[in-house]
């Protein structure tokens, strides 16, 4: 049972995946694709930790530990340089 929810939850998050891709590549504005590029993070933050309950093992969520820390640091240093232009003051 296990099995088929971790298939089920890998192949909709894929599909989410793709969804902010489009967005990514379509967005109307900057916020909309630094948005999408967040929200893609977070899914592949998802994809790894399910990966790793998949496989069974613990080295896949220091991997997604480490993808969310460098994610949140990248969100920041963006949403900083749409607002003034610079990230380093």
């Amino acid at each position: 049972m296990i099995d088929l929810a971790l298939a089920t939850a890998l192949a909709c998050i894929a599909l989410a995946m793709f969804l902010n891709l489009y967005r990514l590549l379509r967005g109307p504005t900057a916020p909309d694709r630094i948005l999408a590029l967040d929200t893609m993070v977070i899914n592949a933050i998802a994809l790894i930790i399910l990966f790793g309950i998949r496989e069974g093992t613990t080295t896949y969520f220091e991997a997604a530990l480490l993808l969310a820390m460098v994610g949140f640091v990248g969100t920041v240093a963006y949403a900083k340089f749409l607002l003034r232009g610079d990230i380093v003051e």
